[in-house]
């Protein structure tokens, strides 16, 4: 056994820096997801708009390549290539759709009966939201967070073609490993290991919020 291959890691990549990276971006995304995505998603399920669902899924289907070159081609004629702003977008893509598709079915769970009681208290509509049907659905929130956060965090694709050398997140250090005469397993392992840790040891300390944001939807008393 040897732990070369780890101190190579950290030698060969500015692994802190990937780390600070990952980290503004996956946060960045998910709350913009969030606070796009609650809403949308409320509308949509108080509304019956089955219609905007529908294409919100196809959109969650679709690859992500598809999306990828709009934008690499849009960032850079406005010379927004190696910025926090463009990664965030792009991650965007992912989160948004997964927020928006999740959160559906939480608030659609929620009594009609509360939102109609709020609004003859004088509520608006967007009050009835944030008072009334946001404090119910907090498991979901929780756990449509905590996916969106994982699914920013392990993008590979996004941040090798939209990142330079200041915004480049931690999947970029395994790929660093990579050359065309060869591949380090070596270090290509250890900095794979390095990158799933924090990532698997949050979910073991949270993994009853996930199973219970994902199945409180499902559940009726």
């Amino acid at each position: 056994p040897t732990l070369n291959n780890y101190r190579e890691v950290f030698v060969k990549n500015p692994f802190f820096t990937f780390t600070w990276n990952s980290l503004v971006v996956a946060a960045g995304s998910t709350g913009l997801a969030l606070v796009l995505g609650l809403p949308g998603s409320y509308a949509i399920a108080r509304f019956k708009r089955t219609g905007i669902a529908l294409a919100i899924l196809t959109a969650r289907m679709a690859p992500g390549i598809g999306y990828l070159i709009p934008w690499f081609i849009l960032f850079t004629k406005m010379k927004m290539i190696d910025t926090y702003i463009a990664l965030i977008l792009t991650h965007l893509i992912v989160a948004l759709p997964l927020v928006l598709w999740v959160m559906i079915g939480f608030f659609e769970d929620v009594p009609a009966e509360l939102i109609d009681a709020a609004r003859i208290d004088g509520c608006s509509n967007f009050s009835a939201f944030l008072r009334v049907a946001l404090p119910l659905v907090k498991p979901g929130i929780v756990a449509t967070a905590i996916l969106s956060f994982i699914f920013s965090w392990n993008n590979f694709l996004f941040s090798l073609i939209i990142a330079g050398f200041k915004t480049r997140t931690l999947p970029i250090a395994v790929y660093n490993f990579m050359s065309y005469e060869e591949i380090n397993w070596g270090g290509l392992t250890a900095a794979a290991t390095i990158i799933t840790l924090p990532v698997l040891i949050l979910s073991l300390f949270i993994q009853k919020h996930i199973v219970r944001g994902l199945t409180f939807g499902a559940l009726k008393g």
